[in-house]
Order: C-alpha cells, then structure tokens, then sequence
C-alpha cells in the first residue's frame, strides 16, 4: 500500500479539513507506534468506507496498541474483548438481565456497543461466538429477543490473529472472512525501527498510558462524516469500473486458486479505491489507486488449492501475477 500524499487538490472546505485532519492521525499514532504507516492508512480507509479490518501479525508487534492509538487521536469510544475458547456470545452482544426490584427484563450491552471494537484474537473463540458479531458488522446492530440494536456510528470491528500459531484456534470461515473489508498484515519492524521503539522504552515510555505519550484528538465524527460525503462523489470511470471487474473474475479463472473474489469483493475494491484516491487528493479514481489497495481487499477474499500453497505460492503473489497481466486502462 502507497503512503497518502498531503496535496490537497480536488477537495474544499469541509473535506479538506477532514482530509487534513485525517492525514494528521499519522503523526500521532506515531507518537506511540514506530513504522506501521500502511496499517494507519488502511485503519482509516475502512472508516471512509464503513468496513471492518483483520489484523494479522505475529504477537508483540503492536497490534492492540495501534487500534488503541487510532481510537484515542480520533476521539472515538473503543472497547476490547479478549476471544478465548470459553467466551460465550452474549459476552459479546449483551443480554437480558433480570431485574428483582422491577420484576423486569432488561438488556445490559455487550462490549460491542462501542465505536471501535477491538476482537483480539478472533480465531481462538468457538465459531458460534465468532459468527456473533455477523450481524453487527454487516447489519450495524445486535438483536436479542427478536428485537433490533443500532450500534453507534462510526462503529468498526479491529480484529486480531496470529499467523503462526494455531494449535487450538478456530480458523474464520470464508463466510466471516469476506465480512472484513481489509486484511492488513503487521510485519516485523525494520532495525531502525526496533531500535527507535527499544530507545522510547529506555526513555520511560508506558504503552499502557497513551496520555503521557502525548496523543490527543485530531479529528473526531464530524471530521468522518464529511470525509465519507467526499468519498461519495469521487468520480470513478467505467474503463475503472470494469478494471475492477476484470481483476476479480481473473481470480476466478486462476489455476492456483479454489475459491476466488466474489461480487461483494469486487464492490468492496472500488469502495477502497475511492477512499484512497480521495486521501491522496483527487476527486477521481485512476488505475494506482485500485492496485494500491488490491492486496488488502482481495488477499482473504480468495483460497488457494492445496498444490499450490505446498509449492509456496501465495495469495498475495496470485494477485500480484494477475495485476501483472490485467490489461490497465489509460
């Protein structure tokens, strides 16, 4: 994923504010989290778009501190639920509570009645708590006792896995899987990196005390809102639209893959390609923009067959071939 540009063409008042606003996120997650710029990005294209990320990486490379980070410079309510095998899903979406002074039932809310929902490794629950959070990511509410529950807006769910260690996980079925707009991948820190996150250490810097790290807000719901109206109107040609269409039904005629992008995956690509366009500063989509953004919205959209992924191939080198090879517009 390319790293947004700060020219603010194509956009004024309010969207541009927003946009400013937006960009400004980067240099305050920084304050707390070293090198993890494209995962930033890709955080706030999932809020431009309403969609919901996957975060992978292995642990201790500061995942939960990243979501933790965006909430607090966003001004934004987040909550966190540790999935673990005995977690039921009403700890996840509430449940009536019996109350012996009214005689009454009442709903107490889960923890994902919140803006910014962080699922910390989703893959260690059952399936039957992991589907609970279906209907909220894709419907925006919870419903028990056949009645309906708006979440709040912004609402995003930042769920976690570990890539490496599966010994008594639940891995997400394609079903779930395709409900995340994003999979964004946390790699290792380069050395400058490591060596810049062991010197704040040295220096006292508490991760579990963003406050004294300096974040504050920078933007907030009324800065989303009018980035959302802006993303709206960014223009998107049809020569675009069928280069999107073309890269997901090559997918499907792909030798090296079992399942490949559906229709949904298709809709979500163009929706990121006009968030990332707009944060570059253009009020138009052009051919970059769709590759820029291919990886993370299509990687766990596809399957690969058994044959290949013994031989080393991967999802993302499936992509890269088929962007390599799709006619682009000009």
């Amino acid at each position: 994923m390319m790293d947004p540009t700060t020219d603010n063409a194509g956009t004024t008042g309010d969207a541009g504010t927003a946009r400013a606003s937006l960009e400004a996120l980067r240099a305050e997650i920084a304050k707390a989290v070293v090198g993890q710029d494209p995962a930033v990005t890709g955080l706030v294209v999932a809020l431009l778009c309403r969609g919901h990320v996957l975060l992978e990486g292995v642990p201790g490379v500061a995942k939960t501190l990243l979501v933790r980070a965006l909430a607090s410079a966003l001004e934004l309510d987040t909550k966190r639920v540790q999935f673990t095998p005995d977690l039921m899903p009403s700890d996840v979406t509430g449940s009536l509570v019996y109350d012996t002074r009214t005689a009454e039932f009442s709903f107490q809310e889960g923890p994902v009645f919140t803006n910014l929902l962080l699922a910390d490794e989703i893959n260690r629950t059952p399936p039957k708590t992991q589907s609970s959070l279906l209907e909220a990511m894709e419907e925006r509410q919870v419903t028990v006792d056949g009645n309906p529950r708006p979440l709040p807006d912004p609402f995003l769910v930042a769920a976690t896995q570990n890539p490496v260690e599966y010994e008594g996980t639940y891995p997400l079925p394609e079903a779930q899987l395709d409900r995340f707009l994003l999979k964004l991948t946390i790699p290792l820190p380069s050395r400058r990196d490591e060596i810049d996150v062991l010197t704040r250490h040295a220096s006292g810097f508490n991760p579990r005390d963003l406050r004294a790290a300096g974040i504050r807000p920078v933007a907030g719901p009324a800065d989303l809102d009018a980035a959302r109206a802006a993303v709206a109107k960014t223009a998107v040609s049809p020569e675009i639209t069928a280069y999107v269409v073309d890269i997901c039904r090559a997918t499907r005629e792909s030798p090296s893959l079992t399942l490949g992008v559906s229709p949904r995956g298709a809709t979500a690509l163009l929706a990121t390609s006009r968030a990332w366009a707009w944060l570059t500063g253009r009020d138009y989509v052009i051919p970059d923009d769709v590759k820029a953004l291919a990886l993370p919205t299509l990687r766990h959209r596809v399957q690969l067959r058994p044959e290949a992924e013994m031989e080393g191939v991967t999802a993302d080198s499936v992509i890269n071939a088929i962007l390599a090879h799709v006619q682009v517009p000009r």
